[in-house]
């Protein structure tokens, strides 16, 4: 019995110093050396030379189209539609009667008014004619004249009154949907229906505020529209008169040159900008530059060795940005790999371009 219990002893005492060995040699496998991965270690890099080109910035914004001219037509007064002229989808002519309301009360009026001025004209003849052979004051034929030119008075006001009840295009272009039947009794908060000015159009759309005085007074631009391949063309009409705080934007508003059936009001245009070259200068690669807190750097391969450099960057394309400072013509510029490149690594050129 006392064997057997030498026996588990020294079984459970080796257990336990294999577990103890164990854990020792994994601490030490885990360890690497302080820094990382060995610093001898080269980094693989493709690589670019700096070299002259001419830029030009291009920019794309979105755009709207807009009528000429757009109004909503509403009556001036309230009352009772009695006729209409709006074909609805139909052209007018600026002036041409689109709606007529109730007016022969006015009517009534205006009738009557000429009456009494046929009597105080006949009035005033008679008294001229007194005057005449001294049979009557001037007090009382200046009374008669100012009674003929009240009436007159009237006569316009009333005059205007029923011009009010006539609603008439106030430019030529194209009408919209009718909004009213007849005999509906509306408001000036009713509409009738809208009328747009279509044989040419405006185009909206907004620049980053650095860009803003680029954009003189007929400064073409050109723009295309969904389902068609054509760019079409528009010349600047003026801008707004302050940058937007909200977006720091400015908006533009240009005129679409000629006429196109295919361009309605309303439809969403992309707008092709190309805001000036930037003459020969030296350019990089767009993914070689390294966004940083406080401006922008960029990796120069020196010798197998990377120099960090800080650079001021001008205007782009697709493939290229401008360097203003920082970079010479011939510097080989690092254009991948920038993540895993420290100060003290060392850089193997895989590829080299310009």
């Amino acid at each position: 019995m006392e064997k057997y219990q030498t026996l588990r002893l020294s079984l459970l005492l080796f257990s336990i110093l294999q577990i103890i060995a164990c854990k020792e040699d994994k601490k030490e496998g885990n360890q690497l050396p302080a820094g990382g991965p060995p610093k001898d270690m080269p980094v693989q890099v493709n690589g670019f030379v700096a070299i002259e080109k001419r830029l030009a910035e291009n920019l794309e914004v979105p755009g709207t189209l807009q009528p000429f001219e757009e109004t909503e037509i509403r009556p001036e007064i309230s009352g009772r539609l009695v006729s209409h002229n709006i074909q609805e989808g139909g052209t007018v002519q600026k002036g041409a009667l689109l709606a007529k309301l109730f007016d022969e009360d006015l009517q009534a009026q205006l009738k009557k008014l000429q009456v009494q001025l046929e009597i105080a004209k006949k009035t005033l003849e008679r008294q001229q004619e007194l005057l005449k052979i001294q049979g009557i004051s001037q007090q009382e034929v200046d009374l008669s004249e100012l009674q003929v030119n009240n009436i007159k008075a009237d006569m316009e006001l009333i005059r205007v009154s029923i011009t009010r009840t006539e609603i008439r295009a106030p430019f030529t272009g194209r009408l919209g949907l009718r909004k009213v039947s007849l005999g509906a009794y509306i408001t000036p908060n009713s509409i009738l229906a809208t009328i747009r000015q279509l044989n040419q159009l405006k185009l909206d759309f907004t620049v980053p505020e650095k860009y803003a005085s680029l954009f003189p007074k007929g400064k073409q631009v050109q723009f295309t529209v969904a389902g068609s391949r054509r760019n079409y063309t528009a010349s600047v009409l003026a801008t707004e008169a302050a940058v937007a705080a909200e977006s720091r934007s400015l908006t533009v508003r240009a005129s679409v040159a000629g006429s196109d059936a295919s361009l309605l009001p309303g439809t969403f245009a992309r707008v092709l900008l190309n805001t000036g070259a930037a003459g020969q200068s030296i350019v990089v690669p767009s993914q070689a530059i390294i966004p940083q807190a406080r401006g922008k750097k960029l990796v120069v391969f020196k010798g197998g060795l990377p120099e960090f450099r800080d650079v001021e960057t001008g205007v782009r394309d697709e493939d290229f940005v401008q360097v203003l400072e920082g970079v010479q013509v011939g510097d080989t510029i690092v254009t991948t790999g920038l993540m895993a490149i420290r100060p003290n690594s060392k850089l193997v050129l895989k590829k080299i371009g310009n």
